[in-house]
């Protein structure tokens, strides 16, 4: 496989028609190595529009999913961004570049130590990778200016909320299969959030979530 056509037909096809035009995300998508963060069973998956199993039953998401995600956040180079789910460490990775400092959260003890080589390995040193379950966010180092969510959540719990910065943005997948919605949510004041939907997608829920009951009568 010529590993730079492939990239480069990943961004074309893929990434770019999806609507991510922003230059220095496609620019981003050829500096930060993807193949160096898929487990080595799925190489030949590694510029495939599709998700890519991990430890734990987790997954890579789609290309697209990750670089629209990351257009649509527009990090700044000041800023702290909370990720909830580190999953190979790829999308740390992507925030790395755009951010001041990155703080990731993984419950599974297999992927972090994943996470970990693979972003020692591509010489990014602005991430720290924290174990635990951050479903509800990751008081240490609240608030963020940023906070991405890599699976998805019924509903977003109001701790979430109240740990990004005013002026901040989430991201995050919220509702039931099969229809999702994801959304950045801007919080405009101590006490006031608007939620602006980008897409409706499908996705896994992330480990470890919160489950509101659903009672039938």
């Amino acid at each position: 496989m010529n590993i730079e056509q492939a990239r480069f037909n990943m961004i074309e096809q893929q990434i770019r028609p999806w609507n991510v035009l922003d230059t220095e995300i496609l620019d981003l998508l050829h500096v930060v190595k993807r193949e160096q963060f898929v487990p080595a069973a799925y190489q030949n998956l590694a510029f495939a529009d599709v998700e890519i199993p991990l430890p734990g039953g987790d997954v890579m998401l789609a290309p697209k999913f990750e670089a629209r995600i990351l257009q649509e956040l527009n990090v700044k180079k000041h800023e702290t961004v909370l990720e909830i789910g580190t999953g190979s460490g790829y999308m740390a990775a992507l925030l790395a570049h755009r951010a001041a400092k990155v703080t990731s959260v993984e419950i599974n003890p297999d992927n972090r130590v994943l996470a970990q080589k693979n972003l020692a390995r591509a010489g990014i040193q602005n991430v720290t990778v924290e174990e635990g379950n951050g479903a509800l966010g990751w008081d240490k180092g609240a608030p963020y200016d940023v906070i991405v969510i890599s699976g998805a959540l019924e509903v977003l719990p109001e701790a979430i909320l109240k740990q990004v910065k005013v002026g901040g943005r989430i991201a995050a997948i919220t509702g039931q299969p099969p229809v999702m919605e994801f959304s950045i949510i801007t919080r405009t004041g101590e006490a006031s959030w608007n939620p602006v939907k980008v897409f409706e997608t499908n996705i896994r829920y992330l480990a470890g979530a919160p489950v509101p009951s659903h009672f039938q009568f």
